[in-house]
């Protein structure tokens, strides 16, 4: 698993999905910034202290990052299939399954990077605007917000991205496909119940970033639980898939 991992991250170092990703980040903490020029009452959004952190989270989670990770996750899945490389590979072999484990694991661990590095703008913009107001117990609990995010997001759209990737149509639909679906959250964020229940604000009321009773929580925690089960499903009927061709192929 480790070479394996090693090997992944080195061919995603030289892939333009990486620094669209980097880019898109950056991107949308500038936009969120130059929103918060906006005067309101005669005070500019930006001015209050935390503004800048919460509003970057919550327009980064309905517009841009779920869409990102979902390309990034299927690009990693499809790339070999795409560029013809799955054959070769196959000759080694390589054992697709704990290939596609590995492709994941990587883009889990993006998605922590995506998220710790558009905390690590927001703070870095909250510093220099209101350095002697912030409190230290407040930055740590945002910081766990953004992580716990991080990881809430990429299991609500971890059947996105295997789903893409079982009927290889091309990585760009996880794009397109998580665009919509996060872009929904919008609207299910009206609702006190769609917090609760729908995917990607389920992942933003456990993260923190909502206020929730426990039995909202454990609703939370059930509806990201059964997003998981359902990637792993796909991904163990696609496996089963895969061997079954293989075998029929060697007969």
């Amino acid at each position: 698993m480790k070479n394996l991992l090693l090997t992944e991250v080195w061919k995603l170092r030289r892939s333009k999905v990486l620094w669209i990703a980097i880019f898109s980040t950056l991107m949308v903490a500038a936009v969120v910034y130059a929103q918060g020029l906006s005067v309101h009452y005669g005070k500019c959004y930006i001015d209050n202290v935390g503004w800048y952190m919460e509003s970057v989270l919550s327009l980064a989670t309905f517009f841009v990052l779920p869409g990102i990770i979902a390309l990034l996750g299927s690009y990693t899945i499809c790339r070999e299939e795409q560029e013809d490389t799955l054959k070769s590979l196959r000759m080694i072999p390589v054992d697709e399954s704990k290939l596609t484990e590995t492709k994941l694991t990587l883009t889990f661990l993006m998605s922590l990077f995506i998220y710790l590095l558009l905390f690590a703008i927001t703070f870095f913009v909250e510093a220099m605007l209101h350095f002697n107001d912030l409190q230290l117990n407040s930055i740590l609990i945002m910081m766990k917000v953004y992580l716990l995010n991080g990881f809430g997001i990429f299991i609500v759209i971890s059947p996105i991205i295997v789903f893409v990737s079982k009927i290889k149509k091309g990585y760009w639909l996880a794009l397109v496909f998580a665009e919509i679906y996060s872009f929904a959250g919008l609207f299910a964020n009206l609702l006190t119940i769609g917090k609760t229940i729908y995917p990607i604000t389920a992942a933003m009321q456990l993260a923190g970033y909502y206020e929730a009773s426990l039995s909202e929580k454990l609703c939370s925690i059930l509806v990201i639980v059964i997003c998981g089960i359902i990637s792993i499903i796909i991904l163990k009927k696609t496996s089963y898939q895969v061997s079954t061709s293989r075998k029929h192929k060697s007969i």
